[in-house]
């Protein structure tokens, strides 16, 4: 076996100029692509969605397109990371690949509401193994200390996702039909999978042991519950109603159970033993706060420089700019720092306070606020986010066993899944209580009439509504994000309490002469380490 992962490893070695061969470019192309593609989708679906319901119909069950995918990428993505550390990164991750370009065909190809539902789960189904694939895959080929250089690569895919999304989406639609917001993932997809497969070498795996499917149940139980609630709670129903509280009920006792199980598995799916990781534990909770606030801030942001600044929702991914521009920039420095110096905990610490200050800055927003301002305040938000995107995933992989990486990446991504699933839902609760509040203050009952179904007015819908209702909704989005900002400044102090507390433990791939011997951090240094 020991000959197995060295083999594996060697093409992976760098030249005699110190660069890595052009097989490892190439296959961190292929890795960029099949990332972009789990990121992109709901951006260029979400600016879709208006069409796709004027021909399919059902818009009651709008929700579900988007509800749909995220549960099948949630509940999967734990089960990715164990089956590619089971059986082989590779396999996993091609089948990932292909499982989500069956989704984007069907999707594309579907006749009603209902069918695009399932389809999006398919999809779903195979998101939740691609970022994860990307993460471990990374893990096996490159050493922690040489990884913050590719920091800035994955921080521009987000960025490029975040901006070039809605743009996309809206180009598509316009000029090929929503079908086509599906197929382009094919053609991306296709090229992803002829490279990993030519290309992508790693050690061949079997275990012996079969997949631990009680704790697959348990677990997508516990999580499809969770995401259900703070989807629902507080929208579609009431947080007293009994379905809200019967799938807290639900979600807690498959939870728990999964918990239970999990120490008397054979091969558990999510070995709890990597939770003794002080680092590891740290960063799954950054990472789940990191989420709550990214999410929160993507949602709201633009929305308040449609409604209040007056801003074209056909660019409101450019609106982010500032925002993901900083954090582009600012993640590159931590990564190129971070190899030089093999140094990572300021990052998180400074990440904390920009992420405090800058959510606090956001707060401040009101109607008067110019679009300038309100970039610089994004920009350090940005900036915050920057030191903590990439950071959390490579000290919680340096934290486990070369054998559990894929368990470590699929837990970092599903804590940033469930953050992000949390903070867009409190926050939005918080947002549309708010803005409700102040509509009623400003012109009584009025207010409702002119808010109708959703609480989100675009610039074009505020122009047909009348002067008074709309400085009154314009004080209303500003009140509502003043809650919500304000709220994500003090979940943000978690991490920052938390940053304090990491053991900078030296990355694998440098020297470990610093390195305690019994430190319960310091996994051990993997044969795959040649790269």
């Amino acid at each position: 076996m020991a000959d197995t992962q060295t083999a594996g490893a060697e093409r992976a070695i760098p030249d005699a100029s110190g660069k890595r061969p052009r097989s490892v470019r190439v296959v961190l192309l292929a890795l960029m692509i099949a990332m972009m593609l789990a990121m992109l989708d709901n951006m260029i679906v979400g600016t879709a969605m208006p069409t796709i319901v004027g021909d399919l119909g059902g818009l009651e069950h709008l929700s579900w397109v988007v509800t749909a995918y995220t549960l099948a990428t949630a509940a999967s993505t734990p089960v990715w990371g164990k089956v590619g550390d089971m059986f082989g990164r590779k396999g996993a991750f091609l089948s990932s690949i292909v499982i989500f370009l069956i989704g984007s065909a069907l999707s594309g190809a579907a006749q009603n509401m209902g069918q695009l539902i399932g389809f999006r789960a398919v999809q779903g189904l195979g998101a939740g193994g691609l970022m994860v694939g990307v993460m471990a895959i990374i893990g096996d080929l490159i050493p922690p200390r040489e990884r913050g250089k590719y920091q800035g690569m994955m921080a521009a895919v987000m960025a490029l996702a975040m901006i070039g999304g809605p743009l996309v989406g809206g180009t598509i639609t316009d000029n090929w039909g929503w079908r086509w917001a599906f197929y382009i993932n094919l053609p991306l997809g296709v090229v992803a999978l002829a490279l990993v497969t030519a290309v992508l070498h790693l050690p061949k795996k079997r275990s012996k042991a079969g997949i631990d499917y009680l704790g697959v149940a348990l677990l997508t139980v516990g999580i499809t519950s969770i995401v259900l609630v703070t989807t629902w709670g507080g929208t579609q129903y009431p947080w007293s109603s009994a379905r809200i509280v019967g799938l807290i009920v639900l979600g807690v006792v498959a939870l728990a159970g999964f918990v239970f199980w999990q120490t008397r598995a054979a091969e558990p799916v999510l070995p709890l033993h990597i939770f003794r990781s002080r680092n590891f534990t740290l960063m799954a909770v950054i990472g789940f706060v990191t989420g709550f606030v990214m999410f929160g801030a993507v949602l709201f942001l633009p929305l308040y420089q449609q409604s209040v600044q007056g801003a074209s929702a056909t660019n409101s991914g450019l609106l982010l700019l500032p925002l993901l521009g900083a954090m582009l920039v600012t993640s590159m420095v931590a990564g190129r720092v971070t190899t030089g110096t093999g140094k990572y905990k300021v990052f998180p610490i400074a990440g904390g306070v920009l992420m405090i200050v800058g959510l606090y800055l956001l707060s401040r927003m009101d109607v008067e606020t110019t679009r300038l301002t309100s970039g610089v305040y994004m920009a350090v938000l940005g900036a915050g986010m920057g030191c903590l995107m990439q950071i959390t995933m490579l000290v919680a992989q340096n934290s486990v066993e070369m054998k559990d990486i894929g368990v470590a990446s699929s837990s970092a991504t599903l804590f940033r899944t469930l953050g992000s699933s949390f903070g867009v839902a409190v926050m939005g609760a918080l947002f549309n209580s708010r803005v409700k509040d102040v509509m009623a203050e400003r012109i009584g009952a009025r207010g409702t009439q002119f808010l109708g179904r959703s609480t989100q007015l675009d610039a074009a819908g505020l122009k047909r509504l009348p002067a008074v209702a709309r400085e009154a909704y314009q004080h209303a989005v500003s009140a509502g994000t003043h809650s919500a900002f304000l709220l994500g400044s003090v979940i943000a102090v978690v991490v920052l309490v938390a940053a304090f507390f990491v053991k900078e433990v030296p990355l694998r791939g440098g020297p470990q002469k610093d390195a305690p011997a019994d430190s319960a951090d310091a996994a051990p240094v993997p044969l795959v380490e040649a790269v």
